[in-house]
């Protein structure tokens, strides 16, 4: 499966729109871009893998895998990048701001129904970052 995040830049905020093959997931809201700067920047365009993970803190959710020069790059619910995200990705439902989203656990459970259930059958999940 191949997700594609296409981004808008804010000095505030990013935000941007996730599709699977042309097909509207949801809205997503990350920092703004500061050259991929730990805790403070969104993650750099590219292509990335995404796999499960669990944490005490978000339950079960999502890692964005080989993020050069960072780790621990997850996709869980927030509603405002920059008081709750230190360059993680979230997705929300509807958008209301730079860097800013309404209903953003429901967003989260209707990507990952989509992504584990593909990697439940043992497939690979790319995640395409573009402006």
């Amino acid at each position: 499966m191949i997700l594609v995040l296409s981004r808008t830049y804010f000095p505030d905020g990013t935000n941007g729109k996730l599709e699977q093959e042309g097909q509207f997931i949801c809205h997503t809201i990350e920092l703004p871009w500061k050259e991929n700067q730990a805790t403070v920047s969104c993650i750099p365009e590219g292509e990335y893998f995404i796999k499960r993970r669990y944490s005490s803190k978000f339950r079960w959710h999502l890692e964005i895998i080989n993020v050069p020069s960072r780790s621990l790059i997850l996709i869980h619910p927030a509603n405002n990048a920059q008081q709750e995200l230190q360059g993680c990705i979230a997705p929300v439902t509807t958008l209301c701001g730079s860097g800013l989203g309404l209903m953003s656990r429901k967003a989260f459970c209707k990507l990952k129904d989509v992504v584990y259930a593909v990697l439940n059958e043992n497939q690979i999940v790319r995640l395409i970052v573009k402006s």
